[in-house]
């Protein structure tokens, strides 16, 4: 078995929003039950609040589905028609800006002492990133060992994932920019004061008189980081396990 994250990054027609949203907590939900190793689907919507205030935001939506596969050539092809049936029904903008990326993950959620996971998340940031070549090893040992541990320690941030950009990838292809994924997620009801104060970490000025330790040259200055708020009709998100208003999709759930 292997974890694998497809992350859907997208656009909705404004006269769309309602249909798109009945859609994926409706029938995509319930297609989505008969897939081999889904653990769960999600769907979030940019905030106002970001990390970098001044990169351009060009998704307003964002679907993110886990997988545990049992055999991932076959398995993770097969959410390729689900998607495309919002595609052909015109939910999606058709404005090129669509992307959906597959990442093999290097582990599961990595949580911190915030975490309260019998509650669920209330959004997650998605950082597509790189790491300067040559220096693989060194960027993944700085990112497990140090990073995560001072990202998910920020009030308001309760866990990371992170994955690697996989060779399997799901239809329409298009570039991506970053080859390494981060999904960090909060618990929170005051976005703006956990990212104030992640930044206040990262410069060291933080109140709390916490500092991060300095940013690993290992990492490129080649990535972007964009916040969302989870949106969907998820009622339950325990460890990493999510599902809907249906149970029966979900075998052993209710």
């Amino acid at each position: 078995m292997a974890l694998y994250t497809s992350i859907h990054l997208h656009n909705v027609p404004a006269d769309k929003t309602d249909e798109y949203a009945a859609w994926f907590d409706g029938p995509h939900r319930e297609a989505l039950g008969g897939l081999r190793g889904l653990r769960y689907a999600d769907r979030f919507e940019v905030t106002k609040e970001q990390i970098m205030p001044d990169a351009q935001q060009c998704w307003r939506y964002l679907s993110v589905y886990e997988f545990d596969l049992p055999n991932p050539v076959i398995d993770l092809p097969a959410l390729g028609p689900l998607v495309a049936e919002a595609r052909d029904a015109g939910l999606i903008a058709a404005d090129d800006t669509e992307r959906l990326y597959s990442y093999r993950l290097f582990g599961d959620w990595k949580g911190s002492p915030n975490w309260q996971r019998d509650q669920p998340f209330s959004g997650i940031s998605v950082l597509l990133g790189n790491y300067i070549p040559g220096r693989h090893d060194e960027y993944q040992t700085w990112y497990e060992n140090v990073h995560s541990v001072e990202v998910a320690n920020v009030p308001g941030h309760v866990a990371m994932i992170r994955g690697e950009l996989s060779s399997l990838q799901i239809e329409p292809r298009r570039y991506c920019p970053g080859d390494q994924l981060v999904m960090t997620a909060q618990q929170t009801d005051d976005l703006a004061f956990t990212i104030t104060d992640f930044a206040a970490r990262a410069l060291g000025h933080s109140p709390s008189g916490i500092a991060m330790q300095p940013r690993s040259t290992a990492g490129s200055t080649a990535r972007t980081v964009h916040y969302f708020r989870k949106i969907s009709g998820t009622k339950f998100w325990p460890g990493g396990i999510a599902y809907g208003g249906d149970l029966s999709v979900y075998p052993g759930k209710g």
